[in-house]
């Protein structure tokens, strides 16, 4: 059905030269319009800068033609730049824009009500800075650590293979190589198409073990070991949750299970791949730490951190009292936000399960801050990021570095059209079908994922320049401003409560979340402690 305008098209063009014998007229203009069609769908068919018009010649035409009057029809009739859904058009827009190196200027002023309740701004100096590059990079590396790696402030979140089409992994891969940043792997582990290109790679680690698997789905230390003193993995990350769908695990059907699935996943080609909710090498707290320190150790001391989305906060204080009696700790923790997930989830888990990113972000903070503990981790936030400002909103609450998933799937090619459990992403970006994936050209695409972050870079950088700082890391709650109502406005510092560092050594806290939980966590049980 894909091909059916373009084959129709071809058809018609004989159809119109054996009318014109009885109908000149009407046959010549029959076959000249068909072939003026079929000319087109043949070029779009072959064509290497549009996924969309190569999985669907001539028939994708329309959707331009549509989106070119697209502004004119939401004007007048349907939604504004900012319906979020997931992610606005004006959020899209940017990425398309930096991804393409087109000018990403606004005349005329914003767009957006700055009295609504919940507008939000970081405040700018009279004393402006002048920075020489947008090259913020930062260490991750606790004093355990003897490869930290100097990370960039912004990296691609996780995202598995099998999740995403072998050449939207290629694309991404590649384009971290050239802009100098790392491809979290997600937990399908590393596949051939990540190792293609040579790009920077932090390897995450799920509760399947996948790439470090016994064939009984326990952790096998020789195959991490393998592949984890790889010099293109950089640090390795274990994830406990994630945003899309927190505590719950996962299947991939064996009708899914390719050969280059099984070969980076470390299971058999059409069996059941199963990730189970919860990780089978620990199961307390303090068994988490010394986990950490397995693999620090077997991976030849590179970084080993943590992704988890928060829920109950009593967990949070139990893992952070065990990093702090067992003297280990990991040298980063990802927190994604309940508003974050590239994969399909149940639609309670997506809407209702998880802490957003800010709520779970300054919990972590707060709790590292009060234990005397965050100078040894560096925390990343992951969820609904896209512009620089969503970045130095994270950075002013407590972030040291981003992670972005969907927006790099914007810079692929991605055009939400949220199939991507379906297998029809009709852009081959979620995608196992080659005749979708290869629309989706890696030489012309990995250019736009590195243009993306080189742009959003560089937007973060006259962010930090504005504000009279030096580096993303310097900005604080008192720069971000929050409008609370339709006369005031405060900033974070003072709309939420911050620990002070030790605070919570102290045994005197009066920030209500740690009053009424803090007592209730314990290093050797994950429980409610009573």
């Amino acid at each position: 059905m894909r091909y059916s305008p373009l084959m129709l098209s071809i058809l018609l063009v004989p159809m119109g030269m054996a009318l014109a014998a009885f109908l000149p007229v009407w046959g010549g203009l029959l076959a000249g319009l068909a072939g003026v069609a079929a000319s087109i769908g043949l070029y779009d068919l072959f064509q290497t800068k549009r996924a969309v018009l190569k999985n669907y010649p001539l028939s994708a035409r329309l959707r331009f033609l549509f989106e070119h009057f697209r502004p004119e029809i939401r004007q007048y009739f349907l939604e504004s730049d900012h319906d979020e859904t997931p992610f606005s058009r004006e959020q899209r827009a940017l990425v398309y824009r930096r991804s393409k190196g087109i000018e990403g200027l606004r005349p005329f002023g914003t767009l957006r009500n700055v009295n609504a309740v919940g507008h939000e701004w970081i405040n700018h100096s009279m004393s402006p800075t002048h920075l020489g590059d947008a090259d913020f990079r930062h260490m991750i590396g606790g004093p355990d650590c003897t490869q930290p790696y100097q990370s960039s402030p912004l990296n691609i979140s996780g995202m598995s293979y099998g999740a995403l089409s072998p050449n939207a992994i290629e694309a991404l891969n590649w384009g971290a190589k050239l802009g100098g940043f790392a491809h979290t792997t997600g937990e399908g582990s590393i596949s051939r198409f990540h190792r293609k290109h040579g790009g920077d790679l932090i390897w995450q680690i799920g509760s399947g073990y996948f790439g470090c698997r016994t064939p009984a789905g326990a952790f096998d230390p020789e195959m991490f070991t393998a592949n984890a003193t790889d010099g293109q993995v950089k640090m390795i990350e274990i994830k406990l949750s994630q945003g899309a769908k927190p505590g719950h695990g996962g299947i991939l059907p064996g009708a899914k299970v390719t050969e280059a699935i099984a070969e980076a996943r470390g299971v058999k080609v059409g069996q059941d791949c199963i990730s189970p909710a919860a990780h089978s090498e620990f199961s307390t707290p303090d068994g988490l730490c010394r986990f950490i320190a397995r693999l620090r150790h077997l991976s030849g001391g590179k970084p080993v951190g943590l992704k988890l989305c928060v829920g109950h906060p009593w967990e949070v204080f139990a893992m952070v009292k065990a990093f702090h009696e067992t003297g280990i700790t990991p040298d980063f923790i990802t927190i994604d936000g309940a508003e974050g997930g590239t994969g399909a989830a149940p639609v309670e888990f997506a809407d209702h399960k998880g802490a957003p990113i800010r709520e779970g972000l300054m919990l972590v903070h707060n709790t590292l801050v009060g234990m005397g503990l965050r100078d040894r981790i560096r925390l990343i936030a992951s969820g609904k990021i896209i512009s620089g400002f969503d970045m130095c909103r994270m950075f002013a609450l407590g972030a040291d570095g981003c992670n972005i998933a969907r927006g790099f799937m914007f810079a692929v090619g991605c055009i939400q059209a949220q199939v991507c459990h379906s297998g029809k992403c009709p852009t081959g970006v979620a995608s196992q079908d080659p005749g979708r994936y290869r629309a989706l050209v890696v030489a012309e695409k990995h250019q736009r994922v590195a243009n993306f972050h080189r742009n959003t870079l560089f937007a973060l950088k006259e962010a930090v320049e504005s504000s009279g700082l030096s580096r993303p890391q310097d900005f604080t709650p008192h720069h971000l401003m929050i409008r609370v109502n339709s006369r005031e406005v405060r900033s974070a510092a003072s709309q939420y409560l911050w620990l002070e560092p030790g605070e919570l050594l102290t045994g005197d806290v009066s920030h209500p979340a740690f009053a009424k939980y803090w007592d209730h966590a314990r290093p050797d049980t994950f429980a409610f402690a009573t």
